[in-house]
């Protein structure tokens, strides 16, 4: 005790503490400020990532939606939409909001169901307007009037059976002439076994009287068209309409169609081919089975390992020919490939086409348990 107060005495006589440098206090305000960002920014990133991921649940829960129809009085400009041979509700409410006709995919059908509609659509291309209100784009489609007669809408990635399909039912030429007339492809200046990815896409108006032939004929004509326009050299025409397709097919959105291009050529690169040897496209192994349009973005056990010329599952290179029709920035995105060392993509929103490219397995199996919690949390998504 007398060490203490003597220690404390002496401190009387020393006089009051010194204040501790300005320096140091500084220091340790910078320290503690950026304590406080990392903690708000880490509950602000958390916070953003739970709003991307469960936005819908969420604004279900708090009454939050969005409206899914257009307001009357919005709609504007031109859209074309095609009416095929068996489509219901539920594809044509796609295929509206795909052109911009309607605000959301489900909107027409979820119009039809609540005014218990089902009325006889008849196939064809139909000129609308965009931003229309479901109950506009009914009685729009209902309209002979605005039925476009011998025309045909051919979208990106449709393969030459749909497109037969669709030219038959626009122009009114019966589907086996179109068949008899894509028999053989050098009648069309095509040194190929069939006209797949041949066919551009586009929307088309024929004079009446117009032969299958003749129809096929100006469609090819617009692919070499496109192909010359983007310098693609004569014997190189196949295989870029080839890795065009993939790219048609993979990419949700024309903003990745050069990232898709990019991965594609990392994993043919020869130093790659240690890592990865197969290209593995799940569009090329679906398309080889027959199961492209089967509703579903995975692929079978079976489409993944049958071998077939397509399969790049089980083929090394390229397949064996396009696997659809591409259209102008496919074909430029398989000419002209991203900068980037991406070997993965996968897409982990269906609904909103988000796809993430990674450059390791590691970081991909991560975005495929992304995709995968997505699918679960949204079944009826096509997963």
């Amino acid at each position: 005790m007398e060490d203490l107060f003597a220690q404390e005495h002496a401190a009387e006589e020393m006089g009051p503490t010194p204040p501790a440098p300005r320096r140091r206090r500084r220091v340790g305000a910078w320290i503690a400020l950026a304590l406080v960002l990392v903690v708000v920014g880490g509950v602000a990133a958390g916070g953003l990532w739970v709003w991307n991921t469960y936005e819908t649940q969420i604004r279900a829960v708090m009454g939050w939606e969005e409206p899914k129809d257009f307001e009357p009085g919005m709609a504007n400009g031109e859209a074309f939409v095609t009416i095929a041979s068996g489509d219901s509700g539920g594809p044509i409410s796609q295929s509206l909001f795909d052109a911009g006709v309607t605000k959301t995919p489900g909107a027409f059908y979820d119009y039809l169901i609540a005014t218990a509609q089902n009325p006889p659509f008849q196939p064809g291309v139909y000129a609308l307007q965009r931003q229309m209100t479901s109950e506009a784009a009914l009685e729009a489609l209902l309209n002979p009037e605005n039925k476009m007669e011998d025309s045909a809408q051919l979208p990106e990635g449709l393969t030459v059976e749909q497109s037969l399909t669709r030219l038959a039912d626009g122009t009114g030429i019966p589907l086996e002439e179109f068949q008899a007339a894509v028999a053989d492809p050098s009648a069309y200046g095509v040194q190929a076994d069939t006209l797949e990815g041949w066919l551009f896409p586009a929307t088309y108006t024929f004079d009446p009287g117009t032969t299958a032939p003749q129809v096929i004929q100006r469609l090819v004509d617009r692919t070499v068209q496109s192909l010359d326009s983007a310098g693609v050299p004569v014997e190189d025409r196949e295989e870029i309409l080839t890795i065009a397709s993939i790219i048609q097919r993979e990419a949700r959105f024309e903003a990745d169609m050069q990232k898709v291009s990019r991965v594609i050529q990392n994993r043919l690169d020869p130093t790659n081919q240690e890592t990865f040897g197969l290209l593995q496209m799940d569009s090329t192994a679906q398309y080889g089975y027959g199961e492209m349009h089967a509703g579903s973005a995975s692929t079978s056990a079976e489409a993944q390992f049958d071998d077939n010329p397509w399969n790049t599952y089980v083929r090394t290179g390229l397949p064996v020919g396009p696997i659809a029709n591409p259209g102008d920035v496919a074909i430029a995105a398989a000419l002209n490939p991203a900068d980037g060392d991406w070997l993965y993509f996968v897409t982990v929103n269906l609904d909103s086409g988000e796809t993430v490219f990674t450059n390791n397995l590691a970081d991909h199996n991560a975005a495929v348990a992304q995709w995968q919690a997505w699918c679960r949390d949204n079944p009826d998504s096509g997963c």
